[in-house]
């Protein structure tokens, strides 16, 4: 421990903005410090005491940085005191006046000034005699650690357990948490440098979804058929059953990537049928990539004081897509995916920026990834047709054999003036549904985002579904009670 006058004479030196390496540290000196004799350099510049850049150090330190052990733990010693092991323990880190100096890129002599100046601050009574290492003191060593997002975690809990049993709308509270995650989230990166926030849209690579529907009738099957752009697509809202990322009522589109996840998305039952269909984008459409989240970057100076809660967010976001795309059960569902669809509808009505769906993987595909379209943006354009036309389906017909699947679809269109009428028209075992799809005005004015594919449309047939399963034993013993149990 230094003497007191000796600390008042050391805490006194100056170093200048040209003698402190790092690019925040040294703008922020030529910015705040005052003209003075460098004490390392002895140039006149704008200088700062080095106490005062010790106080930024240690703060830096304290986000960023940790003091490694300076005993190996259990395993380690077991390690070495294993004859066969070629195993040699190593203080992880580097010696504390090397890291300062690293960190903040200054002149050894200035990182040992600061050493001696936190070591004094951090020493405790007694430890000199009993050789304890404390914080900063000269024989200990550094190491840069990773931030943590406990305080996150605890703030995600206490959003899913207001919404479940105090404020489901209108939490101040609530939004605020939202927004402190996903406020200006198109500007972060993965490790990589691909974009968190994607655009989907013609001549894009994402430039479709496939979406699927589960029947149990033939008649409502051909239906469909007819009217892919209704049926297949979005609900209407009376019709709109929650999900994962919306509410009862709010109508959106979950699409897939492929077809194979969209048909598992819906789960049908053996003996279904099931109708799939493509659906191209229309127009250009921003969403936030969950999967991209596990390799969320974010970085700077660790002098940067927003550098540490931005890190502290980018841990906790590394987590958010487990968290928001996690199996629930059945029974679950009406509480457990309440903070999900919070989500969506902030991310559709109140976000900056303003979203228009999410990609996530799926929890009934392995490899498989699904979308979101929010109400916005879920508007499935209108089949174009003649006015007066009529469509008919077909799932199959009857033969000597007995039933033949054959599904088919034709469009009745009029005919031009004075045409003779078409004949044919009328057989009944070619068609089995017959309806006018000539659309009224309706008074949804959204703007269409999709295009149903009709050529696209496929029916598959569920003959059996496969379940994949991790297989745990059940242990058993039987342990005869001591007298004293009963």
């Amino acid at each position: 421990m230094s003497h007191p006058d000796d600390s008042d004479v050391l805490k006194s030196k100056r170093i200048c903005s040209e003698c402190v390496g790092e690019a925040v540290l040294s703008d922020e000196i030529k910015q705040t410090g005052e003209e003075a004799d460098c004490s390392y350099c002895a140039e006149t510049a704008p200088c700062w005491t080095i106490e005062a850049l010790a106080d930024r150090i240690e703060t830096a330190f304290g986000h960023h940085y940790a003091r490694t052990s300076s005993e190996p733990d259990s395993w380690q010693e077991c390690m070495m005191a294993d004859r066969e092991s070629s195993y040699e323990w190593h203080r992880e880190g580097e010696p504390v006046i090397d890291a300062i100096e690293t960190a903040a890129e200054i002149p050894s002599e200035a990182a040992a000034d600061v050493q001696e100046i936190l070591s004094d601050r951090h020493a405790e009574f007694g430890s000199d005699y009993t050789g304890e290492e404390t914080e900063f003191s000269s024989d200990s060593y550094y190491a840069e650690i990773s931030s943590g997002d406990q305080a996150w975690q605890e703030e995600w809990r206490n959003f899913e357990e207001a919404l479940k049993t105090e404020a489901r709308f209108f939490s101040r509270t609530a939004a605020a948490h939202l927004s402190a995650i996903f406020g200006n989230i198109d500007k972060l990166k993965t490790k990589d440098g691909l974009p968190i926030v994607v655009d989907a849209a013609p001549d894009l690579a994402l430039d479709h979804l496939y979406r699927a529907r589960v029947f149990q009738a033939r008649k409502k099957l051909e239906e469909a058929l007819c009217k892919p752009d209704l049926d297949l697509g979005a609900p209407p809202a009376r019709d709109a059953s929650a999900g994962r990322m919306n509410a009862s009522g709010i109508s959106v589109f979950y699409g897939a990537t492929d077809t194979g996840v969209a048909i598992a998305e819906v789960r049908p039952p053996v003996g279904s049928m099931v109708a799939v269909a493509k659906f191209s984008i229309i127009k250009p459409l921003r969403l936030l990539d969950l999967t991209a989240l596990e390799n969320v970057h974010d970085g700077g100076s660790i002098f940067d004081t927003s550098l540490h809660e931005r890190m502290e967010r980018v841990a906790f976001l590394r987590s958010l897509c487990q968290r928001m795309t996690r199996p629930v059960m059945p029974d679950d569902e009406a509480f457990d995916y309440l903070a999900t669809q919070a989500v969506a509808d902030f991310l559709a009505t109140e976000n900056e920026p303003r979203l228009d769906g999410i990609i996530f993987p799926s929890a009934q595909s392995k490899d498989g990834c699904n979308a979101v379209l929010f109400h916005k943006a879920a508007r499935v354009e209108a089949i174009k047709l003649p006015k007066g036309t009529e469509v008919e389906a077909s799932s199959g017909h009857d033969t000597e054999e007995g039933w033949e699947v054959d599904y088919s679809v034709i469009e009745w269109v009029p005919p031009p003036p004075d045409s003779p009428p078409t004949e044919g028209k009328g057989d009944p075992f070619r068609f089995l549904f017959r309806a006018d799809l000539h659309m009224p005005w309706s008074a949804d004015q959204r703007e269409s985002t999709l295009r149903v594919d009709p050529a696209s449309v496929e029916v598959h047939q569920v003959n059996w579904v496969q379940v994949h399963c991790t297989a745990f034993t059940v242990s058993r013993c039987r342990i005869e009670k001591s007298d004293t149990e009963f």
